[in-house]
């Protein structure tokens, strides 16, 4: 089965069969173990090892992943979802960039953009404090920064507007 998988904004076409795992063509050997009575998950990719935290997103396909101190935003379709997806935003593209917003609650602790910056999809802007953990927070699409809605030190609820674009 083949899946389209965008992680923080790159794309990657990650397929599995009866032979493991292949992303963008490359074999790599990969395992998935839970943690029992836990939300962690063991990951072993190659050699390395890793303690992944995962929550399920908003939409189908959509994940929220901690792992090593890092937080990745995914979405991990198969190649029908994707494409139906990719067609549904680019009518709803037309509308202009995506505000940046809350995916969860948490606390600011620093914010990187200043009205009139001009930023690319994918920049870091604001980090945020969440669950013990901060998660840096970046946009989906390039724009110009319209307004800053938020400061260091303010505490956010999930889905608060932070940064409004161009």
């Amino acid at each position: 089965m083949k899946y389209i998988v965008d992680v923080n904004g790159e794309r990657l076409e990650v397929e599995l069969d009866a032979d493991g795992v292949r992303v963008e063509g490359e074999h790599v050997r990969a395992h998935l173990a839970d943690v029992s009575g836990t939300p962690i998950h063991l990951v072993t990719i190659g050699n390395e090892q890793h303690r992944v935290a995962a929550r399920r997103g908003e939409a189908r396909g959509e994940y929220v992943l901690w792992m090593d101190g890092y937080r990745y935003t995914v979405e991990a379709l198969d190649e029908r979802m994707r494409t139906i997806r990719d067609l549904t935003n680019a009518r709803a593209a037309s509308g202009g960039p995506r505000p940046l917003v809350a995916p969860m609650p948490g606390l600011i602790v620093r914010v990187t953009a200043v009205v009139g910056d001009s930023v690319d999809a994918g920049q870091g802007l604001v980090v945020m404090e969440a669950m013990k953990m901060e998660n840096e927070l970046r946009t989906t699409t390039a724009g110009v920064v319209k307004t800053v809605h938020v400061q260091p030190g303010v505490a956010v609820e999930k889905g608060a507007l932070l940064i409004e674009f161009v």
